[in-house]
């Protein structure tokens, strides 16, 4: 008997050493089913349905003088939207429930009369929009540290309470501009509105579409490293968010400038930030891909195949809802000011803005743009962005001169 192969079968195979790469493709075959969706579908996922026209029903129900038709249809519409969202991503059907329950519960206590905000103790301290969104800012502020602990010390408890804490920031955000859009009806039927419509309400609101975007990813790819990268432009917009509230008071509602009184912004907006949230995060998986290419936190990154695909995403969800957000406002100009396009400063920077991401995509399909030249060109494209959304307020003025600081 030969001894070599008495030796090499009796000794114990080495365990193949797997890469993160092949480990992320492994995760994708597991989580594939090839049953239809629907047939997919429990009782949970069902009653989750139901629930939601519930609500919707309640809602309709219950607040419907304040409602035009428009508002009615916009609400119709959002429930087979929000269910299958709620399908295919079963934890934000807990953040759903959540916002509803919080939401309900701070109009309860209100009962009509605004200045309960000064004396009941939960909406002093915790469900009054301005307290919610001081929590939803500091949340994001804690997120951001346990993140970098977690990337920083190799430890995933840091990284699971950082990705808790965004959740719960996401969750107080939510709160505060549904209970602010209630407060608005409370100062005033005529004053009431969605809230929407001024700088400190849209970054609250990118701050909120930003970080839901990276939590979809951070569970799609399995991995909370790239949470450190992106909750810093969120922080960055909250530190802006803070420096505006008490540098121009600008928590305080005030009522639609008239430009602003159109069933249009509550589309127009809530697409144009999409595309702004999901542009900035391009940018900061772009900050993650130059970070590992040049050996910083290499070995603790996701593999640059699987940052150069989140980027391509990111990118090209922003895209589309940008595009339609571009439409939609050319569509409101046309209404409001009697043409399609007038070449005022903020449609300009938002052609630029378009321009940009659509080169960026050409070169990605038609050229196979990827590596360190997509990363940087993702980042520029922050910068514009940046630009377009808050320096054009700054530094420009036009038919858009509302938004100005």
């Amino acid at each position: 008997m030969d001894l070599t192969q008495v030796s090499s079968s009796s000794s114990p195979a080495r365990p193949k050493k797997v890469s993160a790469e092949e480990s992320f493709n492994a995760l994708n075959v597991a989580q594939y089913d090839e049953r239809p969706f629907l047939k997919r579908l429990g009782v949970v996922d069902w009653l989750f349905a139901v629930a939601m026209v519930a609500g919707a029903g309640f809602a309709l129900s219950r607040y419907h003088p304040f409602m035009n038709y428009y508002d009615k249809l916009v609400l119709v519409c959002a429930v087979p939207v929000f269910m299958v969202l709620g399908w295919r991503w079963k934890p934000v059907r807990l953040l759903m429930v959540g916002i509803a329950a919080l939401s309900l519960l701070a109009i309860q206590i209100y009962h009509g009369d605004l200045s309960r905000a000064d004396n009941a103790f939960f909406l002093k301290y915790f469900l009054s929009s301005q307290s919610a969104i001081l929590w939803m800012s500091a949340l994001f502020v804690f997120a951001t540290v346990f993140y970098w602990i977690g990337l920083l010390s190799r430890s995933p408890t840091g990284a699971a309470i950082g990705s808790k804490m965004t959740w719960a920031a996401v969750l107080m955000g939510f709160v505060g501009l549904m209970v602010r859009w209630y407060e608005s009806y409370l100062i005033g039927a005529d004053v009431g509105h969605i809230p929407i419509s001024n700088l400190y309400e849209v970054f609250v609101l990118f701050s909120l579409i930003t970080a839901l975007f990276y939590l979809y990813y951070e569970q799609h790819y399995n991995t909370r490293a790239l949470g450190a990268f992106v909750l810093l432009v969120i922080g960055a917009a909250v530190g802006f968010l803070m420096w505006y509230s008490v540098a121009r008071d600008a928590q305080q509602i005030q009522p639609l400038v008239p430009a602003l009184q159109s069933w249009w912004m509550k589309i127009h907006v809530p697409a144009n930030f999409i595309g702004y949230g999901s542009f900035a995060l391009s940018a900061m998986v772009g900050v993650a891909y130059l970070s590992k290419e040049r050996g910083v936190l290499a070995d603790r990154l996701p593999p640059l195949e699987v940052l150069d695909d989140l980027m391509y995403k990111s990118i090209a969800v922003g895209f589309a809802f940008f595009t339609i957000a571009t439409i939609l406002g050319a569509l409101w100009a046309a209404e409001a000011w009697g043409g399609y396009w007038s070449w005022d400063p903020k449609e300009t920077w938002a052609l630029i803005v378009w321009l940009n991401y659509a080169a960026w995509l050409h070169m990605r399909l038609m050229k196979g743009l990827r590596g360190a030249v997509a990363a940087w060109w993702a980042l520029t494209g922050l910068l514009v962005t940046t630009f377009a959304f808050l320096g054009v307020n700054m530094f420009l003025s036009g038919l858009h001169s509302y938004g100005k600081l």
